[in-house]
């Protein structure tokens, strides 16, 4: 695995570096020798949610506002993040269409890298890297053609204020994991690596990850801003507002949490939209395409997704979970 090093070491904002996850995709297309590609970044205080959440419901606004921490939208599903400079944030990009795989192999070389420093490590059953139980790294993929990105945070250290005040999660998802609050399920690096500093764990894990580096040039960065624009507008950020007249929500073991925005017109589904912090596989689109135009009942909701494998779309998620959250 190459890491991909950038041409100066600039303070940049989250979404430069979301970017060039996909001008890295680029590159791995065009060079049939590279197979994986690697790098770390950190940023000013941010929180990063993900691409199906609505964001008044994820992220407190009024408090990044009025404390300078900015807030964007990334392209793969999860859940809402903060980051800081105290918190490494780690890229990996593949060449591979199984994003199942690609996703289990990446944290288990995480994984494996924080043994490497006699740390009780593991991976959980969804997406999180977890130091004597305790979370340390939450991860979320997306996939374009023929490539797969996975990406994530590291707590080395953080501002836990921050991190408390500017996400929001909702009380279903503290509930389930049983805590009564944030502070009682994560943990920080710094913890058990102390005297090493965060730029000493850095180059530990560029060492064990990866056998040597590629180095961007100024048309990379380039290329790179230019895709960040998609990144900065205000509608890829806000997102649209669901149009709704009914509304379900709940949280699926091993799936996620799910809040359904549903328009009917005499019990026709006129308008689905689906939101959560599950992990997409495919095009949602899919599922809301067929439900469009239907009428709000088991047997014809049921029907309509008969010859579509959910799991297929949504990590985890089965026809009959589904159908059942619906109704």
């Amino acid at each position: 695995m190459k890491y991909l090093k950038l041409p100066e070491q600039l303070q940049r904002r989250l979404t430069f570096y979301l970017a060039m996850e996909e001008h890295a995709a680029q590159l791995l297309k065009r060079d049939d020798s590279i197979d994986e590609l690697f790098f770390t970044w950190r940023v000013k205080p941010t929180v990063i949610f993900g691409r199906n959440q609505l964001i008044d419901s994820e992220v407190n606004v009024k408090y990044c506002q009025e404390n300078g921490i900015d807030y964007y939208r990334r392209k793969s599903g999860g859940g809402c993040v903060y980051a800081d400079m105290d918190n490494l944030m780690l890229s990996y990009i593949t060449r591979s269409d199984d994003v199942t795989t690609t996703f289990s192999h990446y944290t288990h070389s995480i994984v494996e890298m924080l043994k490497g420093l006699g740390l009780n490590a593991s991976d959980n059953s969804r997406n999180d890297v977890m130091v004597d139980d305790r979370k340390v790294s939450g991860n979320a993929f997306y996939h374009l053609p023929g490539v797969s990105i996975v990406h994530g945070t590291m707590l080395y250290d953080t501002c836990m204020e921050n991190m408390l005040q500017a996400i929001t999660p909702s009380a279903t998802k503290l509930d389930s994991k049983g805590v009564k609050s944030v502070q009682s399920h994560i943990t920080t690096l710094n913890q058990y690596l102390t005297p090493m500093t965060i730029e000493e764990f850095q180059e530990h894990v560029l060492n064990t990850l990866c056998d040597g580096s590629i180095e961007l040039d100024t048309d990379d960065v380039t290329a790179i801003e230019e895709i960040e624009r998609g990144y900065l507008t205000p509608e890829f950020i806000l997102g649209n507002n669901p149009r709704c007249n009914m509304e379900r929500s709940g949280r699926i073991e091993g799936v996620g949490e799910f809040r359904i925005h549903l328009e009917l017109n005499r019990n026709i589904i006129r308008h689905i939209n689906i939101a959560g912090d599950f992990f997409l596989l495919g095009d949602i689109d899919a599922i809301t395409s067929r439900l469009q135009g239907i009428a709000f009942t088991h047997e014809d909701i049921t029907s309509a997704l008969l010859d579509l494998d959910i799991s297929t779309i949504i990590m985890n998620l089965s026809n009959r979970q589904l159908v059942k959250l619906l109704l």
